[in-house]
C-alpha cells in the first residue's frame, strides 16, 4: 500500500497535483494499492465546484474522480471542510470520502511508502 498526501491548491500555477496524480494512477495501473487523502487547499480537488481554469491543459477534477472510480481508495480531510481551500463549506463530490486524521493516522501505519506533495 502506498499513500499520497496532497496538500497544495489543484490549480496553484504549478503542476505539483497533475504530477502527484500521474504518478499515483501510474502506481494503480502497475498494481500497486494506492490510497490518496487531501487536506489543506488540496481539499478543492475533491469538488464539483472546482472548475479547471483555461490556462490549464488538463482537468485535475475528472482525473482524480476516474481513478477513485477505478479502485484507487480516496479521502479528504473534513475539518479542512471548513477552512481551507477556495470554495470552503462546499460538499465534497462525494459524501463518504470525508474523512478523519484516524484514517489517515491507520493508512500513513499500514503504508510501505507514504509520499507527499
Amino acid at each position: 500500500m502506498i499513500t499520497i498526501i496532497l496538500n497544495h491548491h489543484p490549480y496553484d500555477g504549478s503542476d505539483v497535483t497533475w504530477n502527484a496524480l500521474r504518478l499515483a494512477s501510474t502506481l494503480h495501473e502497475n498494481g500497486e494499492e494506492v490510497n490518496i487523502f487531501l487536506m489543506n487547499d488540496a481539499v478543492d480537488l475533491a469538488r464539483d465546484k472546482m472548475s479547471k481554469p483555461e490556462s490549464y491543459d488538463h482537468d485535475l477534477v475528472s482525473m482524480l474522480k476516474n481513478m477513485y472510480e477505478a479502485g484507487v481508495s480516496l479521502q479528504v480531510c473534513g475539518t479542512c471542510n471548513a477552512r481551507c481551500g477556495l470554495f470552503k463549506n462546499e460538499p465534497y463530490f462525494d459524501e463518504s470520502i470525508s474523512s478523519t486524521m484516524q484514517v489517515l493516522s491507520d493508512w500513513v501505519s499500514q503504508s510501505k511508502q507514504v509520499l507527499t506533495f
